[in-house]
């Protein structure tokens, strides 16, 4: 299990963390959004041992991630740059790490290698984009941890390689119950992957949640009430509805038409709205996308630089 406790870190009189409270469970495939300062790459640096908090504790299985060996051997960090490799070969860069990681696997590493037919023998500076991606996280596969960290997995892949890189991850996360955490800014790339999610916003975490339960828990609702008996339209407010205990995240009218974020699974919604006899009702779940810039602007965030 991966636990941060009210961690601190500071640089200089940037707070790039403050406070945070956060669990992964083991054999977990788990998301870290947010956009670009949100504190996702600090949490990676904190769990793999680069860094040190400067308040509360960052903890892999119970221990300490900082300044400890035992630990460090149970986590394999993919940076989202590959600058530090461009002087290795493959077959370089493999012998490398394999003298930190005593459960390194040649054969692992031989046969992930053989899928993608990467050459052993040609610097890694002469790979392409996609070529860097996959030969690190080859190389961080075999080395067979506990943990695996993914800073910014996919970016810039094209379609064919982030393919073959996640099928790589998935594979081995159902074969020996890696932990995979992932950075990254792309909603639809945690969406694809992760079990469970955590959205960080200016050094805080915002919610931490499994994405099935994010999905499920609020929906959109597009209502047409029946108009009063004098004929005029039904005028229904926010607030009224709100004090009748339904959870808003936006509320909006167009005429007759009502247009309502919600928190509730589908049946609630309904039985919430069943009493006033709709003429129309729809109770439409939502992208995970629009689950998270609503639930930003709700707290008063700016959601505009989240994308899918």
């Amino acid at each position: 299990m991966i636990e941060l406790k009210n961690t601190v870190k500071k640089f200089d009189t940037f707070t790039a963390l403050d406070g945070v409270d956060l669990k992964i469970e083991k054999g977990t495939a788990f998301g870290l959004l947010g956009s670009n300062g949100a504190g996702k790459s600090t949490i990676l640096r904190l769990l793999s041992g680069i860094y040190s908090p400067d308040g509360g504790q960052v903890l892999v299985d119970g221990k300490s991630a900082y300044d400890n060996v035992e630990t460090k051997q149970k986590v394999f960090f993919i940076n989202d740059e590959t600058v530090q490799f461009a002087s290795f070969t493959l077959k370089g860069l493999k012998d490398y790490y394999k003298g930190y990681y005593p459960n390194f696997s040649e054969e692992l590493f031989e046969s992930l290698r053989k899928k993608v037919n990467l050459p052993l023998d040609k610097k890694i500076s002469d790979f392409s984009k996609g070529m860097k991606r996959q030969a690190i996280v080859i190389i961080g596969l075999a080395c067979r941890t506990d943990y695996l960290l993914l800073d910014e997995a996919f970016d810039g892949l094209d379609p064919t390689m982030r393919i073959i890189v996640k099928k790589m991850l998935v594979d081995a996360m159902l074969d020996r119950q890696l932990t995979t955490i992932i950075s990254s800014h792309n909603l639809k790339e945690i969406n694809e992957v992760c079990d469970s999610a955590a959205l960080l916003h200016e050094g805080k975490i915002i919610f931490s949640r499994e994405i099935d339960s994010i999905k499920s828990n609020i929906h959109k609702v597009q209502v047409v009430f029946p108009k009063n008996p004098d004929g005029s339209p039904a005028d229904y407010t926010h607030e009224q509805f709100a004090k009748e205990g339904l959870d808003i995240l936006h509320f909006e009218r167009n005429q007759s038409i009502y247009y309502i974020i919600a928190k509730g699974d589908e049946d609630t919604l309904n039985a919430f709205f069943a009493p006033k006899k709709p003429l129309l009702l729809e109770v439409i779940p939502l992208t995970l996308e629009e689950v998270f810039i609503y639930e930003l602007e709700v707290l008063g965030y700016d959601s505009s630089d989240i994308n899918g």
